[in-house]
C-alpha cells in the first residue's frame, strides 16, 4: 500500500484550539468599537499586512483568507465595524458586502475555475459562528469531488495550495485594472 503525505501545517492551531504561532502583533490603533481579541477587527485596522491574509479592503468591508479553510480559496468578507447582528449594518455596508461577494466570486472563478460556491453567514454561536461577535460571510469555492473519504474517515480536509500562494494570486488578480 502506498501512502500519500498531506501537509497542512496551518490547521494544527485550529485542531489544538490554539492561536496560530504566526499571529501578527495587534495594530497600533484599532477602529472605534473594535475588540482587540477579534482577528477581523485587527484586519480591519491594519489590512495591509500580508500575515493577516487580507486580500481586499473597501470603504466598509475587509476580505481575508480563512486561516483554517474548508477549501482552497476560502474567503471571509466582514464589515470593518465589530457588529454581531444584521440590523446593525446600514444599507451602504450591506450593499458593499454584496458587491464584494460578487467581485470575489468572479476573481476566484478566474483564478481557480471552481464549479460552484458555498456562500453564507452563520449568525450566532449555535448556528456555527466561530466568531459570533463580528459578522462575516464565507465564500467557499467548490469542485466536483472535493468532498471525498478524507473528511469522513480521517477527519481531514485536503487543501492543495498554501495560504501564501492563494494570497499572492488573489492580491495580484485584484490589483489588475
Amino acid at each position: 500500500m502506498v501512502f500519500e503525505h498531506i501537509w497542512a501545517p496551518w490547521r494544527l492551531g485550529y485542531i489544538l484550539g490554539e492561536e496560530s504561532a504566526d499571529r501578527p502583533d495587534p495594530p497600533r490603533e484599532l477602529l472605534p468599537g473594535a475588540d482587540p481579541e477579534c482577528f477581523l477587527c485587527r484586519c480591519a485596522a491594519d489590512p495591509t499586512q500580508r500575515l493577516r491574509l487580507a486580500v481586499d479592503r473597501g470603504e466598509h468591508t475587509v476580505t481575508v483568507l480563512n486561516r483554517y479553510p474548508y477549501n482552497n480559496g476560502h474567503l471571509l468578507i466582514a464589515p470593518l465595524r465589530h457588529v454581531a447582528d444584521l440590523h446593525e449594518l446600514g444599507d451602504e455596508v450591506q450593499l458593499e458586502i454584496s458587491r464584494t461577494m460578487t467581485l470575489m466570486v468572479k476573481t476566484l472563478r478566474s483564478l481557480f475555475s471552481p464549479e460552484g460556491f458555498n456562500i453564507g453567514l452563520n449568525l450566532g454561536r449555535v448556528a456555527g459562528a466561530g466568531l459570533p461577535g463580528h459578522l462575516h460571510w464565507h465564500v467557499v469555492p467548490r469542485w466536483n469531488g472535493d468532498t471525498n473519504f478524507m473528511p469522513t474517515t480521517a477527519g481531514v480536509r485536503v487543501i492543495p495550495q498554501s495560504l501564501e500562494a492563494v494570497w499572492e494570486a488573489l492580491t495580484s488578480e485584484l490589483a489588475k485594472p
